[in-house]
This record gives C-alpha cells, sequence and structure tokens, in this order.
C-alpha cells in the first residue's frame, strides 16, 4: 500500500484539499480533489511508445459525470447505466481540454490520456473548477512534458459587486457566468456568459479572477514539490544505439527541411495576395510540393520525406504567416489587421418555416433555421446537478461539405456540441422571459461553408432566424473571432480581427466575442501561447468591439427589429391564468378531463403549479375553444352575472339551463315571466336560448336564476295570452304591454 498523502488550502472561504496515494495506483498519477463537499478524481497515464503514424499531438481529456455522485439513480425504466455524455459534461471537458493543451510539447507523439470522474457533488460548488485543478494537480506530478501548474476560477457578479466561485443560489442572482483559467502571470482560457456587460467591466472581472486563483496554484505547487514525479531519464536510457542514431537522423533531416522552408516560404505566400481558401490551400500544396523535390533530391527515401514534412512544412507556414504579421502588418489574403472579410446577411429564405437566416463572413456560410413549438416541447435534462428543463434549445452542424471534403457523417461530436453552446449562451440574454412568450424555441446552424469561426456565425445566422420568427429578442446578437501573431517568447505580438484558416497557427488564439449593441453577451478563448497578458486581453475587446458594431450594422440592415407577426405556419398559443387550486378540476380524474378538451379541440395543453394555462395549437379558433373550455371549468359564478345558456331539462318546478360545460342552474317557474306562469313547458323547450341573471347560490353550490327584466326574453312572453294583475300576474307589466301594442285604446 502507497501512503496517502494530502495537502489543503483555504480558499475563498471554503477549504481546497489535494489528496494522492491510495487510489487508481497504476496511472502515471491519480488525484483525488476536495473543494467544499464536491470531490473529483483525475488520472494521468502516458502511453510507452510513440505513434510515428500521427502528425498531431495525441491527447485525450475524458470527462466523467457519474449519478451516484449526486446521489441519483436514472430516470428511465429501461436504462439505468449512465449513457452517452450529456452535453454540459462534454462542455466541461473541452473547457479542460482547451485549459491544459497550450502548455504540452506539441512535437510530444505518445498518447497522454487525462480522465476526470466526479465522485461526490454537494450542490454549492461547481464540479468543473474542481475538475479543472484535479487535471491541473495530476498532470503536475505524472511526468509528462508540460509547464504547468494552472489555476481556475469562477467569477459572477451581483449588483455590480464580484463573487468568486459563487454558490449556485449566488450564480442564480448573477448577470455574469465566467470561468477564468490560468498561470500565475497570464490568462490561458476564458468560458463567460453574460447579460450585456460592457467591455471594461468584464475586464476588470477577468483580471480579477487570474489574481484570485493564484491560491490554487500555490496549493499545487507545494503538492508537486512533496510528491516524486517519474523521471524522463530513465526511460530515454532505454534507448538502444540504433534508436538514437535513428533519432539522430530524423533531427538531421527535420533542419534540412527549416532550412529550405525559411528560404523559400515567404516568396511562395506573399508573392500575391490570396483571396480564397481554395487559393491558400494551392499555395500550402505547392510548397509541400516543392519541398519534398528537394528531399528528394537529398537522398530521403519516401517514408523520411513524408515525416520531415508533416513535422515542418505546417510549422513554418504559419510561423512566417506570423512573422509577417508582426513585422510588416500584412496578411496573406491582403487584408488589414483590423479589416473584417465581405459580411452579407439574409432572412426568409425558405416558404414554410417560422424564421431563417443566412449569414456569410468570407467563405464562412451558416444557415440559421428557427422551430417554434408548445411549452410541453422543452427539453427535459437529468445530470449530476439534478433534473431540469430547457426551452431555448440551438444545434449546430458541420457537414464534411462544409470544408470541400467527402468523409462518413458519424453523428454529432464534441465539436459540434461546443460551437452550438457558445451561440445558445450568446442569444440567452435577449430571448424574452416565458411569460412574455411561453413558445419553446429550437435554432439549427447548418454550417455550409467554413473558414474562420461558423461558431460565431451562428450565433449571426440564429439572430437573424430569431428577429425573422418575430420571437421578441430585446436586440441583435452579434459575434467575431478575433486572433493573435506573437513570437515565441510573446515580446512582439499584434492582434487580429476576423481570423482564418492560416492565421490559427502556433503563437496565437481564438478569442471569440459576442453582444449587442449595449454590451458581451459571450466569451470562448482558448490560445496556442502560455498565456495572455492584461495588454493583449484589453486590447482584443477593444478591437472586438469595433468588430461587432460592423457586423451588427450589417444585420441591422438584413433586419432592424423582430417581425410584429409570427409565421402563419408556427403554432398559436393562448396563456391564462387560474385558481391553482382549481388545476384538479381542469386536469380531471386520471386526467379525462384535458384528455378530452384535447381530443376534441387538437391542442396541446399546459399547466404550470402556479395555475399558468398554456394553449398551443396551429388553429386560432380551435385554441380559443380550447380557452373557453377551460374557463369554463374554473369560473366562479357571483350573484348578478348574466348568462346566455340552453335550456337543457323542463320540470313541473322549472327549467334548468346550461350555464357552462360543467354547470347548470334553475330557473324557478315563478321566475321564468313577469306574470304567473302555470306550466314551464308551454314557455319554454329543451334546446331553446335564454338570457338569465344570477339571483342566488346556496350553501352547496346550488344557482338559482332568473329570467325577468331582461328584455331579451320578451321574445317568449309575447306568445302568452295577456295576463292581468287579477290573475295573479303582474298588472302594471301587462297594462303597460297592452298599451304599447294598442295605442288607439289610449284615445
Amino acid at each position: 500500500m502507497f501512503e496517502e498523502k494530502s495537502f489543503t488550502k483555504e480558499w475563498l472561504g471554503r477549504q481546497l484539499t489535494i489528496i494522492t496515494g491510495r487510489l487508481a495506483q497504476q496511472a502515471d498519477a491519480a488525484v483525488r480533489v476536495q473543494y467544499g463537499e464536491t470531490v473529483v478524481m483525475a488520472t494521468v497515464v502516458q502511453s510507452k511508445e510513440e505513434r510515428p503514424d500521427v502528425s498531431f499531438f495525441p491527447l485525450m481529456v475524458d470527462f466523467e459525470e457519474r449519478l451516484y455522485a449526486a446521489g441519483i439513480i436514472k430516470g428511465s425504466r429501461w436504462i439505468k447505466r449512465e449513457g452517452r455524455p450529456t452535453d454540459e459534461s462534454v462542455l466541461t471537458g473541452r473547457m479542460i481540454d482547451r485549459s491544459i493543451r497550450p502548455l504540452f510539447n506539441d512535437e510530444e507523439r505518445k498518447d497522454i490520456q487525462v480522465i476526470i470522474t466526479v465522485l461526490s457533488v454537494d450542490h454549492e460548488n461547481d464540479h468543473d473548477i474542481v475538475s479543472l485543478i484535479a487535471a491541473s494537480a495530476a498532470l503536475s506530478i505524472s511526468g509528462v512534458d508540460w509547464k504547468g501548474p494552472i489555476g481556475g476560477i469562477r467569477v459572477g457578479r451581483i449588483e455590480n459587486n464580484l463573487v468568486f466561485n459563487p454558490t449556485y443560489e449566488e450564480r442564480e442572482k448573477s448577470d455574469l457566468d465566467l470561468i477564468v483559467v490560468g498561470t500565475e502571470k497570464k490568462v490561458i482560457m476564458i468560458e463567460a456568459a453574460s447579460e450585456e456587460i460592457k467591455e471594461d467591466e468584464m475586464e476588470k472581472a477577468i483580471l480579477a479572477g487570474q489574481k484570485e486563483l493564484q491560491a490554487s496554484i500555490d496549493l499545487i505547487k507545494e503538492f508537486k514539490e512533496a510528491i516524486p514525479a517519474p523521471k524522463k531519464e530513465i526511460r530515454e536510457a532505454l534507448e538502444t544505439t540504433d534508436e538514437k542514431n535513428a533519432k539522430q537522423k530524423k533531427e538531421e533531416n527535420l533542419e534540412l527541411a527549416k532550412k529550405w522552408l525559411k528560404d523559400n516560404v515567404s516568396k511562395m505566400l506573399f508573392d500575391k495576395a490570396y483571396h480564397s481558401k481554395t487559393e491558400r490551400k494551392a499555395v500550402v500544396k505547392a510548397i509541400k510540393y516543392k519541398l519534398d523535390e528537394y528531399l528528394f533530391e537529398q537522398g530521403l527515401d519516401a517514408g523520411e520525406r513524408k515525416l520531415t514534412i508533416s513535422k515542418t512544412a505546417e510549422n513554418e507556414i504559419e510561423a512566417e504567416v506570423s512573422r509577417a504579421i508582426i513585422e510588416e502588418e500584412r496578411r496573406v489574403d491582403g487584408r488589414k489587421l483590423d479589416e473584417i472579410r465581405e459580411l452579407t446577411a439574409d432572412v426568409s429564405l425558405l416558404p414554410r418555416n417560422h424564421g431563417a437566416g443566412l449569414f456569410s463572413r468570407g467563405e464562412t456560410q451558416v444557415m440559421s433555421i428557427l422551430t417554434l413549438g408548445a411549452p410541453g416541447l422543452e427539453q427535459s435534462l437529468e445530470g449530476i446537478e439534478g433534473a431540469s428543463t430547457k426551452r431555448y434549445m440551438h444545434h449546430y452542424n458541420f457537414p464534411p461539405y462544409s470544408v470541400g471534403e467527402a468523409r462518413p457523417m458519424r453523428g454529432t461530436g464534441r465539436r459540434e456540441v461546443g460551437h452550438g453552446a457558445l451561440a445558445e449562451k450568446a442569444l440567452m440574454p435577449v430571448l424574452p422571459k416565458k411569460e412574455d412568450f411561453p413558445y419553446t424555441i429550437r435554432v439549427v446552424s447548418e454550417t455550409l461553408g467554413s473558414n474562420g469561426s461558423s461558431s460565431m456565425a451562428s450565433a449571426c445566422a440564429s439572430s437573424l432566424a430569431l428577429m425573422d420568427a418575430g420571437v421578441p429578442i430585446k436586440s441583435a446578437v452579434a459575434g467575431i473571432a478575433m486572433g493573435l501573431a506573437s513570437n515565441e517568447d510573446m515580446s512582439k505580438w499584434k492582434v487580429l480581427t476576423d481570423i482564418q484558416d492560416l492565421e490559427d497557427g502556433k503563437g496565437g488564439m481564438d478569442f471569440k466575442i459576442t453582444g449587442t449593441k449595449d454590451g458581451l453577451t459571450a466569451i470562448q478563448l482558448d490560445t496556442k501561447t502560455d498565456g495572455l497578458n492584461e495588454e493583449i486581453i484589453k486590447e482584443t475587446l477593444v478591437k472586438g468591439r469595433q468588430a461587432l458594431n460592423q457586423v451588427l450594422e450589417v444585420l441591422n440592415n438584413a433586419i432592424s427589429e423582430p417581425r410584429t407577426e409570427l409565421s402563419p405556419y408556427a403554432p398559436r398559443i393562448i396563456t391564462l391564468n387560474i385558481n391553482p387550486e382549481k388545476i384538479g378540476m381542469v386536469i380531471g380524474p386520471g386526467g379525462k378531463v384535458i384528455n378530452k378538451i384535447i381530443e376534441i379541440t387538437e391542442v396541446s395543453i399546459d399547466i404550470e403549479d402556479d395555475g399558468l394555462v398554456i394553449i398551443c395549437g396551429q388553429d386560432k379558433d380551435k385554441c380559443l375553444l380550447a380557452q373557453k373550455m377551460v374557463q369554463d371549468i374554473v369560473h366562479e359564478f357571483e350573484p348578478g352575472e348574466i348568462i346566455d345558456g340552453e335550456v337543457v331539462k323542463i320540470a313541473d318546478f322549472g327549467a334548468f339551463v346550461k350555464l357552462n360545460n360543467n354547470q347548470d342552474g334553475l330557473v324557478h317557474v315563478s321566475e321564468m315571466a313577469p306574470y304567473r306562469v302555470n306550466k314551464p313547458e308551454s314557455l319554454l323547450k329543451v334546446g331553446d336560448t335564454v338570457q338569465v341573471k344570477i339571483k342566488e347560490i346556496d350553501d352547496q353550490g346550488r344557482v338559482k336564476l332568473t329570467m325577468k327584466d331582461l328584455s331579451v326574453n320578451e321574445k317568449y312572453w309575447q306568445g302568452e295570452p295577456s295576463k292581468m294583475s287579477s290573475d295573479g300576474g303582474n298588472g302594471r307589466y301587462n297594462n303597460q304591454r297592452q298599451n304599447s301594442r294598442r295605442p288607439s285604446d289610449r284615445r
């Protein structure tokens, strides 16, 4: 048994603890991190052998939610095991991946796998920050080539005051949900959702988060110093002489290629402006072809040439692109550093959809299609944070033709989930409240062409689709991707607006920003540097605002405000409020009453616990009928109320009148006319429509009615023989009636 070691530090009023030495002892590194009563385990394993067939750094980050962590058994009757990862768990895994990836040696070709497993959640401290810290701690003692540690923190804002690592309850009150990940001096990853916060306020929150996360880094450093890590030299000592010779030959080949590339790349890349992605791909292909010819002349065989080109060409091309930007402010496509590619926007593209928007930025093109549905179509969510629902959904698709490729379509991947979630986050702050617009909203963004930030194009196209559908959003939302060119030590750098293909290389960043005219709604940053300093963040936000304003102008030219009418093909919704105590009456035993209404009217009906009734259907008249049927059920009659009702039964003592679908009232024979009626059937018959006034409602809820003093009922009284006061009727009435019929008698 290994000895368990524990390290604890107070952080923002709670204990942060890192533990190792007991669990998962066959992993290269395994740690548990506890914050409050939220506990996460992270493990790291690096393969012993390289993968010579890959041209990329093989990192795998897997985030595993376990329902037992929250004491939950899956709600499905048939499936109790955790299945496909939830979107939230995919997004958390991506967040951790984007945070740790920049600090690895990307020349490494041994598989590295980081697995994070949530063991316990306290529903107060979010497991995503704890998971990030656990991954950082495990990597720090794993022996892999990684330049950590890093720390992370969540920042909220309540009544303009920043709150660090807010609880779930505090997050409900916050207008900012910001995750900042960084090293001791720099910011390395940002994930933010906000309710139109100004750029300077966002900058303050980011820098404050960078400062407050230092405590987590300090604890990881203390932990790392006390735990011996595997020594890389031990593995290198096992290399054979042949392996060392092959390695030396490989290095010589790489240097040979790098020298040729330095002498030739600039001339080929910048002999003219390459405006299209096809042109840029062609020149990159030409560079590789020329390099292959040169290496052949130098005596390298086919395998050596292929390996050498894969390890040098792309890197040297990206390095030259960055150099030209930094030293000459020159871009491959000829644009200025703050220039956006050509923008176009359009709406109402499809004849029967509820709303559609098309947005293009250069060769990036996205069409977003919106569908409105009944409130009951909300998505049900189940995870370790409990059960919940979601009324606005944004789904992003990335077919292979969008990048000119032919490959199998294997369903939704992590990238699609992440891009969809970012665009969804961007639009959430401008959506109307459910009580004002109770529809379920689904937007699907189809990426028709991709060359630089299709996720931001999705946000723009979705904004157009929402307005085109008549969803009363507060304002249009635009998105832009900002980039960076920097040298190795980051002593020189330039911020770029609207990055594309070759500009997203080593020393760069993908700083995505969305916002309205009034403020920011979302940020997502990942970088291929060792982090961003304060100056880079500030300049990016300033230039990002300038770019957002340009995009917003294009969106507003296409459609300046939401349409006043919904599409004729969209369902209609009617809402009404009823007494919550009468919900049971509307539903009926076993749902009998509500199901009958649904069957008759062909609508959907959703009832909230507070008594809000939402009726949804394609036919407006049927929705109105369903509304009346519900109102009839819950209607509370009051004395003096006048109602038009149908006679449903005649008795010796009077007539029963249908007041609504659920209640009848009695018109006693003495209340049927302003004179004595001997037989009710002589005046009324079943099926007649009469106007009645409620006289009284007794203790048992029985309604007593009268037809007297209601002139609309005169048609029934005129058919009777004249009644005099001596007959026991109303003499004054009958004299008046006779006088009105015989004016000559008055003479």
